[in-house]
C-alpha cells in the first residue's frame, strides 16, 4: 500500500473502524490523480463524477457571478474534495473546483463509492458521518459570512486555514472573505499598524 493510501486509511479511520478486508476494498476502488496549477477537478456545466482525497496540494472552490469569481472554500492536504450538490444527484455543477498548486489525490468514482458503502463493514455509517460533517462545516461558514464583518471573516480565514495565507494569491483570499483586493490590503495594513 502506498503512503498516500495509508493517509487516506487514517482519514477514514477518523470516522469509522477499518478492517483488513476494508483496506483491500479501499485500495482497489481509489485511483491516483494529479492536477497542475489552474487545472480543474470540476467545471460548471460538468457532472461531478468523483470524490477526491487530497494528499498534496491545494484546491479552491468558486462560482462565477456576472464574471466575478467568488471563492467559498478550499481543500488542503488530507481533506476530501467534491461538489456534492452535483455528485449526489449526478446533475451538472454550477461551481468550479480548481487546483491552486500542483495537487495529487486519490479519487473514487460515484459508482465505486456506492460499492464502497456496500462492501465496507461500516460503509453506510462512513457515508452518513462524512455528509453530516460537511453539512455542519458549510453551515458554519455560511452563517459566518452573513454575520461577520470583513475583518472578522479575515480572522476566521486565518483560524480555519492558518497555512494558506502564504500559499494563496491575494485576490483569492479577498474573494473568500468577500472584499476587493484593495480592501484586503487595507485590512492587512491596519493590522501591521500602517494607516491606509
Amino acid at each position: 500500500m502506498t503512503a498516500d493510501k495509508t493517509v487516506l486509511m487514517n482519514a477514514i479511520r477518523h470516522f469509522v473502524p477499518v478492517t483488513d478486508s476494508d483496506e483491500a476494498v479501499i485500495d482497489q476502488l481509489f485511483e491516483p490523480y494529479r492536477l497542475e496549477p489552474n487545472d480543474f477537478f470540476l467545471t460548471a456545466g460538468e457532472v461531478c463524477r468523483y470524490v477526491g482525497f487530497v494528499t498534496t496540494g491545494l484546491l479552491r472552490y468558486y462560482l462565477l457571478d456576472d464574471g466575478d469569481e467568488h471563492t467559498y472554500d478550499f481543500s488542503t492536504e488530507q481533506t476530501f474534495t467534491c461538489n456534492y450538490e452535483s455528485f449526489l444527484p449526478q446533475t451538472p455543477s454550477t461551481r468550479y473546483i480548481q487546483a491552486v498548486e500542483p495537487t495529487t489525490m486519490l479519487r473514487i468514482s460515484y459508482d465505486n463509492l456506492q460499492e464502497l458503502y456496500k462492501r465496507l463493514q461500516h460503509g453506510q455509517q462512513f457515508g452518513r458521518l462524512i455528509a453530516e460533517h460537511l453539512f455542519v462545516v458549510m453551515l458554519q461558514k455560511l452563517t459566518a459570512f452573513y454575520r461577520e464583518t470583513a475583518d472578522e471573516r479575515y480572522d476566521s480565514f486565518i483560524r480555519l486555514f492558518p497555512n494558506l495565507i502564504d500559499r494563496l494569491p491575494q485576490y483569492i483570499v479577498a474573494s473568500y472573505i468577500g472584499v476587493k483586493p484593495q480592501s484586503l490590503s487595507r485590512i492587512r495594513a491596519q493590522r501591521a499598524g500602517k494607516h491606509y
